[in-house]
C-alpha cells in the first residue's frame, strides 16, 4: 500500500511530536527527581552507597553517573514509545485506505477488488473482505440466474399449455356453436379435445413430478434393488411399444445379481424416461440395448443405447436442460414436454451419481452412474463436468 504525500507528512510530523512531549516527560522527570534528591540527604546517602557497591567489568568500574543509565534506559523507552505511535498511525491509515476500497466497491464497483499486499491480521482483513465481496457476486449471479430461469418456466409452460388449450376451446366451440355436420365429426371433435387434455395433464404431471424432485430434502424410500432384474423387467414393460416402433429392445446385465441401494420407484421413473426418449428419437434404428455392469469401485453404471440417429454435438450440452428439445421445435408430437431428461437427472443426482452421454454415427448411449451404498455421492469426471 502506498502512502500519500499528505499521509506521509502526517507521519512525519507525528513523530516530531512525540519525540518533542517525550523529550519534555523525560526533562520534567530528570528535575523531579533531582529535586528530590537534594532535599533527601537520606535519599542522597543511599544512591551513593548503591553507586559504590555495584562494579562493572573485570576491572570493577564504579558506577558513578546514574543520570547516564538513567537516560540511556529513557532513550530506548522513548525509541519504542514512538515506534509504538508511528505503527498505530499507519495502521489506522491502512484501515482508511481500506474503507475508501469498500466505499467504491459499494457505489457499484463489483468487479474491483482490494490489492493490498500488507501483513499480520490487517491481511487477512483484506481477503476477507474480498471472499465476502466474491460470495456476494456469486449469490446476486444465482439469484439472477434463478429469476431469469423462473422467467424462462413460466414462458416455457405458459406456451406448452396454451397450445392445447387452445386446440381444445376451439373444437368444444365448434360442438357448442353445433358446427357439425355429422356424428363423426361430433366425435372427432370430442377425441382431439380429450387427446389435448390429457397432454396437458401429462405436462403437468411432468412439471409436477420435476419441481418436487429439484426440491431440497426429497425424501427416497431405500431398498436394496437388484439391477439386473430390473432391467429384465424394463425389456418386458416396453417390449410392445418397441416394436411398434420396429425397435428391438434387449438386456444384458451380470452373470450375478447387481445390487444398489436406491428408491425404485424413482429409479424406475429415469430409465422409463430415457427408454422412452429411445423409442420416440431411435426412429431408423433398429435396436435398443441395456446393460449393468461394475464401474469404478463402488459404482454400478447402467447403459441405455439405441442405435438411431446422432444427437448434434452443439446439443449434448444442453441436453438434460429442462424444455429443451434437439429437434429445435416445440411440436408435442415428437418433442413430449422436454422435461424427462431434466427429471431423470435430478433423481440421479438425488442419489449421488451422475448421468453422461456420448452420441455418434453408430450409437447414442446414456450411461447412469449411481454408488452402490446409499449416502454416496460419485464425483464426475472433469470431461463430463
Amino acid at each position: 500500500m502506498k502512502l500519500t504525500g499528505r499521509e506521509k507528512t502526517e507521519l512525519f510530523l507525528e513523530g516530531i511530536v512525540t519525540v518533542i512531549l517525550l523529550l519534555m516527560l523525560n526533562l520534567s522527570i530528570i528535575i523531579l527527581i533531582n529535586q528530590s534528591i537534594h532535599t533527601n540527604p537520606g535519599l542522597r546517602d543511599g544512591i551513593f552507597i548503591i553507586k559504590k557497591s555495584i562494579l562493572i567489568g573485570p576491572d570493577h568500574y564504579h558506577l558513578w553517573s546514574w543520570e547516564n543509565i538513567f537516560i540511556t534506559l529513557m532513550l530506548v523507552f522513548d525509541a519504542a514509545v514512538v515506534y509504538w505511535r508511528l505503527i498505530r498511525r499507519y495502521h489506522q491509515m491502512q484501515l482508511r485506505h481500506i474503507i475508501s476500497e469498500l466505499h467504491y466497491i459499494a457505489n457499484g464497483h463489483l468487479d474491483h477488488r482490494i490489492g493490498f499486499k500488507l501483513k499480520g491480521n490487517t491481511q487477512s482483513v483484506v481477503e476477507s473482505i474480498n471472499a465476502l465481496v466474491d460470495s456476494v457476486i456469486k449469490s446476486m449471479n444465482e439469484e439472477r440466474a434463478i429469476e431469469s430461469s423462473k422467467d424462462e418456466l413460466i414462458t416455457n409452460v405458459s406456451h406448452d399449455l396454451r397450445t392445447p388449450l387452445t386446440s381444445i376451446l376451439g373444437y368444444l366451440g365448434l360442438i357448442q356453436d353445433k358446427q357439425y355436420k355429422s356424428q363423426e365429426d361430433l366425435l372427432k371433435f370430442t377425441q382431439i379435445a380429450y387427446l389435448k387434455a390429457k397432454q396437458m395433464k401429462s405436462l403437468v404431471d411432468n412439471l409436477f413430478e420435476y419441481t418436487k424432485v429439484k426440491q431440497t430434502g426429497t425424501p427416497l424410500s431405500i431398498n436394496r434393488i437388484d439391477l439386473s432384474q430390473m432391467m429384465e423387467q424394463l425389456v418386458a414393460s416396453f417390449e410392445l411399444e418397441a416394436g411398434k416402433n420396429g425397435l428391438q429392445i434387449s438386456a444384458q446385465g451380470t452373470d450375478q445379481p447387481l445390487y444398489i441401494e436406491a428408491d425404485a420407484e424413482k429409479l424406475g421413473r429415469v430409465f422409463n424416461n430415457l427408454i422412452s426418449n429411445a423409442i420416440k428419437y431411435g426412429k431408423g434404428g433398429k435396436h435398443i440395448y441395456l446393460t449393468c455392469q461394475v464401474g469404478q469401485p463402488n459404482e454400478a453404471v447402467v447403459h441405455v443405447a439405441n442405435d438411431g440417429p446422432e444427437i448434434p454435438k452443439q446439443s449434448l450440452n444442453q441436453i438434460f436442460e429442462r424444455f429443451y428439445r434437439v429437434e429445435g421445435s416445440r411440436n408435442k408430437d415428437t418433442g413430449g414436454s422436454g422435461l424427462g431428461l431434466a427429471i431423470a437427472q435430478s433423481i440421479v443426482d438425488l442419489h449421488g451419481g451422475y448421468i453422461a452421454v456420448t452420441s455418434e454415427n453408430q450409437l447414442t448411449t446414456f450411461a447412469v452412474h449411481l454408488p452402490f451404498k446409499h449416502g454416496d455421492r460419485l464425483s464426475r469426471p472433469d470431461d463430463l463436468k
